[in-house]
């Protein structure tokens, strides 16, 4: 909280609306299965409660991860508090990546998660979730202009914060805020936050270590975005709807 007071006040020096953090970042996201049940929380916990008050007294907007207790379970969860404290949205993350991950959380079952802040539709995934065009295009349909992507992404997957985060943007037509954990380890987190636009480009990105990214959302950019490249008008959702139905093919491994 502390780290968080200090980030939420640079944020709003700067004349921040919204300021996104790092995938669970209220808890650290590698800690173990026994040590992230012992700091769950359920959604209406003291944690909830701390930032609200933050939120309200800055009058910044936060999303911020946690692991969520509910019904006996554990969700890899965010929630998105406005600048009045309320809490706007809250999602379980929908894709669960690796032992940890699905080892440790249930998956939530709501895809689009969305809020209204600053005048602007603010949608919600969580670090893997992205990875899947299925997931943020359905966001793009629903009307998300602006998707909140809490991250841990390691070494060496650097490629889906340099490539397939801005794919993601373009594609679909909308702004992603991708936000990832920073450190030196071989294996550990690549950083690589960025702010991407509509048109696949960067408007604010990490040079490296922990920073605040402060980026403007135009959007007279999303509207010639859309009418640049109109995939959401030009889609065939009549030609898609069986193929998407279908299971995977099995892997070498498992044939």
């Amino acid at each position: 909280m502390a780290r968080l007071r200090d980030v939420v006040a640079e944020a709003a020096q700067a004349g921040a609306a919204l300021l996104v953090t790092p995938e669970l970042s209220a808890t650290g996201y590698q800690l173990g299965r026994g040590r992230t049940r012992q700091v769950a929380e359920p959604a209406d916990g003291p944690l909830r409660d701390a930032v609200s008050a933050l939120a309200q007294a800055s009058g910044v907007s936060i999303v911020y991860g946690w692991p969520e207790a509910a019904d006996g379970v554990l969700y890899n969860s965010v929630h998105l508090i406005d600048a009045t404290g309320r809490v706007a949205a809250h999602y379980r993350k929908t894709h669960l990546y690796g032992e940890f991950d699905a080892g440790t959380f249930a998956a939530g079952s709501d895809p689009v998660v969305q809020a209204r802040i600053g005048g602007r539709t603010v949608g919600l995934v969580i670090c893997y979730d992205v990875e899947f065009p299925e997931l943020v295009r359905a966001h793009a349909l629903a009307g998300t202009e602006l998707l909140a992507v809490p991250t841990a992404l390691t070494r060496p997957w650097e490629f889906v914060a340099r490539t397939l985060v801005p794919a993601r943007a373009f594609e679909s037509q909308l702004f992603i805020a991708y936000v990832n954990w920073t450190d030196t380890e071989p294996d550990g987190y690549c950083g690589l936050s960025r702010l991407v636009g509509p048109d696949g480009l960067p408007l604010a990105e990490a040079a490296g270590g922990e920073a605040v990214l402060i980026g403007r959302l135009d959007p007279a950019a999303l509207a010639a975005a859309r009418r640049a490249t109109p995939y959401l008008l030009d889609r065939r959702p009549d030609l898609y709807g069986a193929l998407t139905d279908r299971q995977a093919p099995a892997s070498r491994e498992s044939s």
